[in-house]
């Protein structure tokens, strides 16, 4: 049985940067986590005063079953900045090495493959 190597998330980071900005919008990556594996989240900022939050699914979700790539899920939307910042500094007392952009998007589009939390 042959494994497909995953990409690194510096090397998914900046793929995700320049299909957003294909797709005509605008991406920061506000946090650089580490180099190799690094979890990745999303904001996506309605330029409203809300934004979602988008965190890679978790790899238990899957079984046996190995994504050929990220898949990620919603667990924020349309939240306040206040609450949105309080999630962030949580995630990141757990793990400091993640990776953080945001996108500015007015329709909410992520530009990501996620699946529902709710059917994990």
């Amino acid at each position: 049985m042959t494994m497909s190597a995953r990409v690194t998330s510096a090397f998914w980071m900046s793929a995700y940067v320049r299909r957003v900005f294909v797709e005509g919008a605008f991406a920061a990556v506000v946090r650089r986590g580490s180099e190799e594996a690094g979890a990745i989240f999303v904001i996506v900022d309605r330029l409203d005063g809300t934004a979602d939050l988008y965190s890679q699914a978790p790899q238990s979700a899957f079984g046996d079953q190995r994504p050929r790539d990220r898949l990620f899920m919603r667990v924020m939307e349309a939240a306040e900045r206040p609450d949105l910042s309080k999630r962030i500094e949580s995630e990141l007392r757990f793990d400091p090495d993640l990776w953080l952009v945001e996108i500015e998007e007015r329709t909410g589009r992520s530009f990501l493959e996620t699946i529902d939390p709710d059917k994990l």
